[in-house]
């Protein structure tokens, strides 16, 4: 009884200091080098976008700002780590529509949105585009619309991945227009489009900013951005609205999380350093060149998009009978 009671006596003295702790780890923070994981490989889209913000970051925080590339699982490897990581704030991640979309696509669920990470910010947009090799017969979506409804699955087109961001953004406009594709799944845009270059197939669904290259070389064209407005690094390719889709749009989003139980004073400050990053010219521009735009907003404009997304990929996949690779 005597050690029991002890033993009580030393929590309760021991709790205050904890939370006293607790306290000056926030006041202090930061006080050594952040990681920012990113679930794709080096060179892609988000890890470019990551690199970007992180130089802004570091900048504002007085500590230094590292990318951790990840890949793998369908950035599901880079959720755990981020999951299972200290919520002291030191640990972040940069993801993209996969974080929403893979609580429909694998089964059991990976992770729970609403209760093991915590939102901090959006950092931005680029659209998906569809793009055709330069010498293919198909000018337009009308073109492709046409001769998929004549002969169904008779076009087909390269993505990510299965689940990926560009392949459930051209399943929805499928489900829109009444057409069936023949669906051809990679580990990565690259190959996709190196495989249409090559004319082993016929389209390619990837982000506009790795696109691009193979746009100004003329190897590709774009037939449409699928978003909501004309992309700046394409002004000549129609929007999918224009090609007699309205409402339609499908963009890869960007946003800063963390680990859940993150304390409010620490995503608080890193919320505050990520909207003075996106005021920043030179981040705008290097968006901007990417084919996108600067989202800023709160944390909770975030949380509402990660629960709409979950939602519309939870339909999609449910109804288009998507699996992973």
């Amino acid at each position: 009884m005597k050690t029991s009671l002890t033993r009580r006596i030393v929590v309760a003295c021991l709790l205050p200091l904890t939370a006293i702790g607790s306290a000056q780890a926030q006041q202090n923070y930061p006080n050594r080098t952040i990681k920012i994981i990113v679930g794709y490989s080096p060179g892609g889209a988000v890890d470019i976008i990551a690199r970007t913000i992180a130089e802004q970051l570091q900048a504002g925080l007085g500590q230094a700002v590292i990318v951790e590339n990840k890949p793998g699982g369908g950035t599901n490897i880079a959720n755990k780590l981020l999951i299972d990581s200290p919520a002291d704030g030191y640990t972040l991640m940069l993801a993209a529509n996969a974080l929403a979309a893979n609580v429909s696509l694998y089964q059991p669920p990976p992770y729970e949105l609403g209760r093991d990470i915590t939102p901090i910010a959006q950092v931005g947009r680029v659209p998906v585009v569809l793009a055709a090799n330069a010498q293919a017969p198909i000018a337009s979506i009308k073109d492709l619309v046409a001769q998929l409804k004549s002969k169904p699955e008779s076009i087909t087109y390269g993505s990510p991945g299965n689940g990926s961001t560009p392949h459930l953004g051209i399943e929805m406009f499928a489900h829109a227009a009444g057409v069936r594709f023949t669906h051809v799944p990679y580990k990565g845009g690259s190959q996709a489009m190196n495989d249409v270059i090559a004319g082993h197939i016929q389209t390619v669904a990837v982000n506009a900013l790795e696109v691009l290259p193979h746009a100004k070389t003329g190897k590709l064209k774009v037939l449409a951005a699928l978003s909501a407005k004309r992309s700046p690094i394409y002004p000549d390719a129609p929007t999918i609205a224009e090609s007699g889709y309205p409402g339609f749009e499908a963009s890869v989003w960007y946003a800063l999380i963390g680990p859940k139980n993150l304390s409010p004073t620490i995503a608080g400050r890193l919320h505050q350093e990520v909207q003075r990053a996106l005021a920043v010219p030179a981040v705008r521009e290097r968006l901007a060149s990417s084919g996108g735009e600067v989202t800023p907003g709160s944390s909770a404009m975030l949380a509402a998009l990660l629960d709409s997304e979950k939602q519309r990929y939870e339909k999609l996949i449910r109804t288009a009978r998507i699996t992973p690779d």
